[in-house]
């Protein structure tokens, strides 16, 4: 596949092998973009900004509906291209492919939404003869980096709301996944986004990702990724606005008046998803010692019934990591972890990138299963004996995106959302559970600002006052 800059597709003699993770066959070959073509999309993306600034919102309306009935037209094909190149088993890629629909179909529906309000300006004292109103603009050209766990929908969670508001975009997707990527820009071009208003450069992070934002034509930032990539593009971004949905190794809380089963299934779910390679999945559950020990052997006999191996297979639970070394990764933090200390229930071998979904007790506070992002199948037990003890250990780490409380009780329920320091709390159900339009993103190290269609926009474009001094 090729690139897309300006008014054409991109191709280049430097190549980007795509693999499958499972097998490491060759997917496809994309171009290895450079600064030159980052070059050339900044200035196609200037021309972009000035074309879908002008457009009438009835437009951007059209083609964003468009593009969403070309990937509904698509969408096995899209499910393919999402398994085949990164790690979602075919069942996880179908649901991706599903909610791109929902993304794009939401970012038609807020561009009518995007309305300013009137200002009274004779409300202060010589102001009488005043009135006025504001109204938002497109800021201009957005810098999307997106990672590899998402890759159709976390690029239609960018492009999207950019385009709704009237941006153009340089994007680069994540360079072990960018067909999804890809594809995905060949829906809004046949749907009749002019050309320039999206441009998607293929590369390597250590060629091209300081230029991507460094670049001061690139009015915000707009990253998904991890901590440290995220704390480095902050320190070189220089003066734009910068959003960002970073890591996090999400709490669960189960409470002795929990309904343990459906807290079990959704908790499996929820840890093994996207074979643990999600921001969102959980990794600690706090657990009442009341009902400790058999939610354990449930969750434990949960776990070992998932079948791992090809992601294409349709009765496949959990395919491959990413690649080998990240799998390695995972496994020496599973033997570090198991030196320290942890108890291991169930897992923690792997062979290639197959990892082995794995359960912990007894994790040291000092290890990072339980202080850092595992990024990776690996859940940890803890038993508590009150909620106080559940929400301060929950808290306890630098990440705060979204947290998950099981209870029967409004009044628990309630403490542990007023308490957890998260940017979400999900109550009787899984810290990953997501919808597309509403506000996502997290407190302390797990980001900036918030994605969701709505709260994108308003990220995306900027008020100006408009006042007559009549």
């Amino acid at each position: 596949m090729k690139m897309l800059i300006g008014e054409k597709w991109v191709g280049k003699e430097e190549k980007i092998d795509v693999l499958n993770p499972y097998n490491n066959n060759l997917v496809d070959t994309v171009p290895s973009g450079d600064k030159d073509d980052v070059e050339a999309a900044f200035q196609a993306a200037e021309k972009g900004y000035k074309t879908n600034r002008d457009l009438p919102v009835h437009q951007r309306v059209s083609i964003l509906y468009q593009t969403a009935e070309i990937i509904k037209s698509r969408q096995e094909d899209f499910a393919k291209t999402i398994a085949m190149e990164g790690s979602k088993t075919i069942k996880e890629a179908r649901k991706e492919a599903s909610r791109c629909i929902d993304t794009i179909t939401i970012s038609a529906e807020e561009a009518r939404r995007l309305v300013g309000e009137t200002i009274p300006f004779d409300s202060r004292e010589g102001s009488e003869n005043r009135l006025g109103y504001y109204f938002r603009f497109p800021i201009g050209i957005i810098v999307a980096i997106t990672p590899f766990n998402d890759p159709l929908n976390l690029v239609a969670h960018k492009i999207g709301p950019a385009i709704a508001g009237g941006n153009s975009v340089v994007l680069k997707p994540a360079t072990v996944t960018p067909l999804s990527a890809l594809k995905l820009g060949e829906a809004f071009i046949e749907a009749g986004l002019p050309w320039n208003i999206l441009n998607i450069v293929t590369g390597r992070a250590s060629k091209i990702g300081d230029v991507l934002v460094t670049d001061p034509r690139g009015r915000m930032i707009s990253f998904t990724g991890g901590t440290e990539a995220g704390l480095d593009i902050v320190k070189k971004a220089g003066l734009k606005k910068i959003g960002m949905e970073l890591g996090s190794n999400s709490p669960v809380i189960v409470m002795d008046d929990a309904d343990l089963n459906r807290a079990v299934e959704l908790s499996v779910s929820g840890a093994f998803w996207a074979v643990g390679q999600n921001c969102i999945g959980v990794q600690r559950i706090y657990i009442h010692d009341a009902v400790y020990e058999k939610f354990e052997k449930l969750f434990v006999e949960k776990t070992k019934k998932l079948k791992v191996g090809f992601q294409l297979d349709e009765d496949t639970d959990m395919g491959p990591m990413i690649t080998e070394e990240e799998a390695a990764r995972v496994q020496k933090w599973i033997e570090e972890a198991c030196q320290e200390g942890a108890e291991l229930l169930t897992g923690g071998k792997r062979k290639g990138t197959l990892c082995e979904p794995t359960v912990f007790r007894n994790m040291p506070t000092s290890a990072k299963l339980n202080c850092e992002e595992v990024f990776g199948p690996v859940v940890n037990l803890y038993k508590v004996a009150s909620l106080d003890e559940a929400v301060e250990l929950a808290n306890s780490v630098k990440y705060g995106l979204h947290g998950a409380i099981f209870t029967r009780s409004l009044e628990n329920a309630f403490k542990a959302i007023k308490e957890l320091d998260v940017g979400g709390v999900m109550v009787n159900d899984s810290t990953d559970y997501r919808i597309d339009m509403m506000p996502f993103g997290g407190v302390k190290w797990s980001g900036l600002g918030r994605e969701g269609i709505k709260f994108a926009l308003l990220e995306m474009t900027e008020p100006k006052v408009v006042c007559f001094n009549l």
